[in-house]
């Protein structure tokens, strides 16, 4: 969660860096290459956290009207699929990440790879939250608990 916080102020600090420098008839070329790596690491990190929150890629509305066995199979369901769409985002991305160093970013001329390994880490940290979430439901039950 605080890293998604640092990409999305960092992106928010270059935005307002790079108006205020071409405002100024000096722009830094370089600050639009820095916005869009935290811009893409704080949207693919968001994911991540919001998939720890059970705030996204989930079907909360459904599973909540179920109890017992049937929301344990169900929860678990969603879940594995979840993982899946994790392991595909590892896998593919990876194959990404190769891929992008081929292809360099202007001015800095550092390889597209850079912004490309969002995509695996991402993957690989919904994965665990999944797993997390997985090992808790099956220990403690899926059903939300009251404060």
């Amino acid at each position: 969660m605080v890293l998604c916080g640092v990409a999305i102020t960092g992106f928010t600090v270059c935005v307002m860096s790079d108006i205020i420098t071409r405002l100024a008839g000096r722009p830094w070329l370089w600050l639009q290459e820095v916005t869009m790596t935290f811009f893409i690491y704080g949207v693919f990190i968001g994911t991540a956290a919001a998939t720890r929150r059970n705030d996204h890629l989930y079907l909360a509305v459904l599973a909540e009207s179920m109890s017992g066995r049937k929301r344990l199979a169900f929860e678990t369901f969603n879940r594995v699929v979840v993982l899946g769409v994790a392991f595909s985002m590892m896998y593919f991305g990876f194959l990404n990440v190769l891929d992008g160093f081929r292809s360099l970013r202007m001015p800095s001329m550092t390889p597209l790879a850079s912004l490309y390994a969002a995509i695996p880490l991402c993957g690989a940290l919904v994965a665990l939250f999944t797993v997390e979430q997985l090992a808790n439901g099956w220990r403690n039950g899926f059903e939300e608990r009251s404060p």
